[in-house]
């Protein structure tokens, strides 16, 4: 059993999220326990995210951190898809748009535009990628997100009133606090606190069972807003479907990147593995509703990808022993 749930802790993490949702959403029981443990779980969230980074951080070593070619070409193959959504979008809303295509963009493009995932440099490490060439990339997603953000979103949703400027000091602020802070605290723990960087490095696997438990929390996020969004039911499947095909599609471009630079975990986890949680925000508060559960959708598709590809190399490293052994 304890091998089956290390093996499997993503989908684990997800099934209890969203059972536990349920649970407490649906039964007359816990009621009283839910009203207390919603914003305790709101509270919770952006400090397990924080846990996660802050031992990611404590692992790279800084003097090695420079910008690569595939960043480079992530960035642009990124920025070109936000720029064909957003046509596609304008274009359309001349010509007299049907408001359910619009809010089926506006959900890929969420999914599209979303900078890198704080997750990636974890699941890059358990994948035996290039952990130090990862977080140089959240860095520079990040930064690119704070500032493509406030600039297209105001585009597609003017009635919210928010300027470049507001929401970008907005979204700024909630970088901040939740990448840089943990990037700064990682830095001193490698270089000057030795008793904690050793427990740390000790541990392997603590930063990716602090991101498991932040999954849990998010898949019962998504699934509140599943639930308690008013839309048809058959917008909510296109919508699924659609990012669905959006997650496939990022992560077959990574892969083709990655085959030409020679650094295939990277690219791939750099394209397709979003920061979901800060969709789902900027989501809520600048677009419709509906595009955060777009958002919502994509961690089931993004974990569910990334936990075959972690049995799939766990099958790899396994084989390979067995190999030698018989050597």
């Amino acid at each position: 059993m304890k091998q089956f749930l290390k093996n499997w802790t993503l989908p684990v993490a997800m099934l209890l999220g969203s059972a536990l949702y349920l649970l407490f959403a649906y039964v007359p029981t816990f009621e009283p326990a839910a009203e207390v443990l919603g914003p305790v779980c709101e509270t919770i969230l952006p400090l397990s995210v924080f846990a996660t980074l802050f031992v990611t951080f404590s692992k790279v070593n800084f003097l090695l951190m420079r910008l690569c070619r595939w960043h480079f070409a992530i960035v642009f193959l990124q920025l070109l898809f936000v720029g064909l959504i957003v046509a596609s979008v304008l274009v359309m809303e001349h010509n007299g748009i049907n408001l359910s295509m619009k809010w089926l963009l506006e959900a890929v493009l969420v999914c599209v535009i979303a900078p890198c995932a704080t997750a990636a440099p974890v699941v890059t490490a358990k994948l035996g990628g290039d952990i130090t060439q990862m977080t140089t990339f959240t860095l520079l997603s990040s930064l690119v997100g704070a500032l493509l953000i406030p600039a297209v979103f105001p585009l597609l949703e003017p009635s919210t009133g928010a300027t470049f400027l507001s929401a970008f000091f907005v979204i700024l602020r909630k970088m901040a606090v939740i990448i840089v802070l943990p990037l700064m605290l990682g830095f001193i723990v490698r270089h000057w606190v030795g008793p904690v960087r050793r427990y740390i490095e000790s541990h392997s696997d603590l930063g990716f069972y602090s991101w498991a438990f932040s999954l849990s929390i998010t898949a019962g996020v998504t699934l509140r807003n599943i639930m308690q969004s008013d839309s048809g039911n058959m917008i909510l499947l296109y919508i699924g479907l659609f990012t669905l095909l959006t997650a496939v599609c990022q992560y077959m471009i990574g892969r083709l990147v990655g085959s030409y630079y020679r650094v295939k975990v990277c690219t791939v986890q750099g394209m397709f593995q979003k920061n979901t949680a800060l969709a789902i925000w900027v989501a809520w508060l600048y677009l419709s509703p509906l595009s955060s559960v777009g958002a919502g959708c994509y961690v089931l598709w993004q974990n569910m990808i990334n936990s075959y590809e972690l049995w799939l190399h766990r099958h790899r490293v396994t084989s390979t022993q067995r190999g030698r052994h018989i050597l």
